[in-house]
């Protein structure tokens, strides 16, 4: 069987441990670790990550991987699972996306030992996570007032990752491109698959994202035969090409479409309207599709997202 060494720990056949890898300190010089949480089976099979809070603010995310550990929802028959429910700790400590000289960890990989804060965890996790795997799931959420509908995010050129997407069977698989220095991107040099789910918004808790976050794991687990039983199936929509509909003016936003829901061209999707009643403007859908994400913030300004909508692909 395949050999697995984290941090200098090795994991055998069978075990069940949690690790704790030393990142930096603080200013107030309190040590702050990395805990990652590993099952691995008696029987071989894939490296499956699951991942959390690579965006400090994205809470959701978190949740979803800690309830897969604490409610023992996820339990490998064949192969290996490593869960890091929260990757960028000084984000989630001060409700930030970032770290505290503002970089972004999902543009900072493949990471440096003496770099910034997010260079050297992304140098860790391209080190000691990303050679050992070979599937991830990566749970992110919208932004700040920005929802996202439950959808996978992956690169339709990549065959692999398509196949696996389809398998997690969320409502929305949406063609997203490779970034540069992006965690995916960085797997995928290495030839690991690392899908992205996106439900929700930046803190807040987000029930059913959280619930089509566990579910889409278990489908994808038991169809990579790492664990027993059958879970329904959805029909996924793909979504090859997507675009937000902006805010013409500034203004109160009032939506009349929710998430989930298929729009057609030149439907009104929402309305924005001065504070004094003299003045409405409608927001129209620019061609068929669906609301794949949501602002729900009310007060807008010219060139705010408002609508994300997605076009359906038919292959």
């Amino acid at each position: 069987m395949r050999e697995i060494v984290i941090n200098g720990v090795r994991i055998r056949p069978g075990q069940s441990i949690n690790i704790e890898i030393a990142i930096a300190r603080l200013p107030t010089h309190t040590l702050i670790d990395l805990p990652i949480f590993i099952k691995r089976a008696k029987e071989e099979g894939p490296v499956v990550l699951i991942s959390g809070g690579v965006h400090g603010d994205e809470i959701n995310g978190i949740v979803s991987v800690r309830r897969m550990l604490e409610e023992e929802v996820i339990h490998p028959i064949k192969g290996t699972l490593i869960f890091i429910p929260l990757v960028n700790i000084y984000g989630f400590l001060s409700n930030s996306r970032t770290f505290p000289d503002g970089r972004d960890l999902n543009r900072s990989f493949p990471g440096s030992k003496k770099g910034s804060l997010a260079s050297q965890i992304a140098f860790i996790l391209s080190n000691e996570i990303i050679p050992l795997i070979d599937f991830g799931i990566d749970f992110h959420t919208g932004g700040r007032m920005l929802s996202n509908f439950p959808q996978i995010r992956v690169d339709y050129k990549d065959k692999k990752g398509l196949e696996l997407a389809r398998a997690f069977g969320t409502h929305f698989i949406l063609n997203s491109p490779h970034i540069e220095k992006s965690f995916r991107k960085e797997a995928y040099k290495k030839r690991k698959h690392i899908l992205v789910y996106e439900g929700g918004e930046s803190m807040r808790l987000d029930e059913y994202a959280v619930e089509e976050a566990i579910l889409g794991t278990k489908r994808l687990l038991i169809y990579l035969g790492m664990m027993e039983g059958s879970i329904e199936t959805r029909q996924t929509i793909m979504v090859k090409e997507s675009s937000w509909v902006r805010a013409k003016v500034s203004g109160i936003f009032t939506s009349s479409v929710r998430l989930g829901d298929e729009v057609k061209k030149g439907q009104i999707l929402a309305k924005i309207s001065d504070p004094y009643g003299q003045l409405k403007i409608p927001i129209k859908a620019t061609h068929n599709g669906f609301v794949v994400g949501l602002n729900n913030n009310p007060v807008v300004n010219s060139g705010d997202a408002l609508v994300h909508v997605g076009r359906v692909d038919n292959f």
